[in-house]
């Protein structure tokens, strides 16, 4: 029997009645798992299989720089290496230089995530290992790491979905302005063929950019995300440019005959916290350029009105010209779900928003949880800009509200989010939403950006200083939930 940590209070668990595949051990670096000759049938996450339409897709996602190990493989620097060297920027200035060293322990990792009874594997592309020092000669080392990591999905019964952009920009991209450089879009249509051309006779699916919202808002408006500016004039570019370059790779991609390409973005369910028509505005225009600018502009090639009041006048000129390639028809749409918002009446003259604490259970983020705001969410795509597209769910999940070994591996809320979450989900399929899969936010606890490594999102505890892997108790009920078949159980 494989020894996990002693005193583990889920040793015990993974030790009990879980099958993990035809092994005899657990994938190398990882704690508490065996191969015993049956499955406990408790605790599930409350679903079966048999409640999702036969070809419903469940998996987990991923980044690159948060797991892979920017430092492996001749990969170039890249603008969020530089942030996060910036003291102030980063927690304990932490980059994403090891991680969670996925680099060399993707086949661990993937065979997990197989145990799981998972069916899929969303992961993202790093420009900068791909281009390390310009756009003229890609690193055969990247290359060659893309290349084995997705046959190494697929020889797991894994479906790849591929993102090709994660948010670290290569850092000489950057210096040329990135984001609000117009050129930026062509850029990133060449990289977009490259990956294609190497990976897209293999890959299940391709999204462009995640959470374009995140890369354009957060790193130009509120400088919390590298590049770290807050300038409006490179706000609105960087919101215009994201979705050409969005629309450019699409073009790219479908030349060289790469289909089933999706647009994903990170929504929330935004609300007035009171019944004042300020709050009312107020959180109109938050949904405007949160949500329906992204949304607008790919599936009705038009921003919205409310957010146009201020951003127009620091677009570029003729930006209307964009909106034909912008608006490129997709073939999914993806929304990455973590919480609500409840919106008031700000100080500023603009954005001139407050979000405001409601009186909800919250993650160790501090969102709010209501899983309500994804069934919301859900059905209003689905009536009004997914155009009967199918929809997926590419992200959803909580960040432990604890880094304490012992108190992280007994995620009871992680199991009660998802559980709710997913019932959701179930809940919308049933009303006629066509749902196609759902994805955890994350396999692994990783690096989370300005927070460093200080806030765990994983089913799978990372000691960073180790590399070991220790499966949570919410993996126990998720692969009980996935891989067992009597109803009886349920819990």
């Amino acid at each position: 029997m494989v020894q996990g940590k002693k005193n583990s209070p889920y040793q015990e668990l993974w030790e009990s009645e879980l099958i993990i595949g035809e092994t005899t051990g657990p994938p190398k670096g990882y704690r508490g798992l065996v191969s015993p000759k049956k499955i406990n049938p408790y605790p599930t996450l409350g679903f079966y299989r048999s409640d999702f339409p036969k070809k419903f897709v469940f998996g987990t996602a991923s980044s690159s720089y948060q797991i892979e190990g920017h430092d492996y493989g001749n990969a170039g620097k890249t603008h969020w290496d530089t942030f996060a060297a910036t003291p102030g920027n980063v927690s304990n200035m932490e980059n994403g230089a090891i991680a969670c060293d996925h680099f060399h322990r993707y086949k661990d990792d993937f065979k997990l995530v197989s145990t799981l009874g998972l069916d899929a594997w969303r992961f993202s592309t790093s420009w900068a290992r791909i281009f390390p020092e310009n756009m003229s000669i890609p690193n055969q080392e990247g290359l060659d790491f893309y290349d084995r990591l997705v046959d190494e999905m697929l020889s797991c019964g894994l479906k790849p979905f591929l993102t090709l952009y994660h948010w670290e920009l290569p850092a000489y991209l950057s210096d040329q302005g990135g984001w609000t450089n117009r050129d930026i879009a062509s850029w990133f249509g060449q990289f977009a063929t490259t990956v294609g051309k190497l990976l897209g006779d293999r890959l299940y699916s391709v999204a462009p950019i995640n959470e374009p919202w995140c890369v354009a808002w957060l790193g130009h408006f509120t400088g919390d995300h590298a590049p770290g500016l807050r300038d409006i004039r490179a706000t609105a570019r960087a919101m215009h440019h994201v979705l050409l370059a969005h629309g450019t790779a699409i073009q790219s991609l479908r030349a060289i005959n790469v289909d089933n390409l999706g647009l994903v973005v990170n929504l929330e369910y935004s609300r007035p916290a009171d019944n004042s028509e300020a709050a009312k505005s107020k959180a109109d225009l938050y949904d405007a350029i949160y949500n329906r600018w992204f949304l607008g502009g790919v599936q009705k090639r038009e921003y919205p009105k409310e957010s146009l009041y201020y951003l127009e006048k620091h677009l570029p000129k003729n930006w209307e010209e964009d909106l034909a390639t912008i608006g490129e028809p997709v073939d999914w749409i993806g929304i990455n779900y973590y919480t609500r918002k409840l919106i008031a009446k700000g100080k500023e003259k603009f954005p001139g928003w407050l979000e405001t604490d409601g009186n909800l259970p919250k993650t160790g983020m501090g969102w709010e949880i209501y899983p309500e705001g994804l069934g919301h969410l859900l059905r209003w795509v689905a009536s009004d800009y997914a155009n009967g597209l199918p929809i997926y769910v590419t992200e959803n999940g909580m960040a432990d509200h604890s880094n304490e070994f012992s108190k992280v591996i007994n995620d009871d809320i992680r199991k009660k989010y998802l559980k709710d979450h997913i019932r959701v989900v179930k809940d919308v399929i049933s009303e006629g939403v066509d749902v196609r899969g759902y994805f955890i936010w994350s396999l692994l606890d990783n690096y989370e950006w300005t927070l460093g490594y200080s806030k765990r999102f994983g089913l799978v505890h990372v000691d960073y200083n180790t590399m070991v892997r220790t499966p949570k108790s919410s993996c126990e009920a998720l692969r009980n939930s996935l891989t067992s078949h009597n109803n009886e159980f349920k819990s």
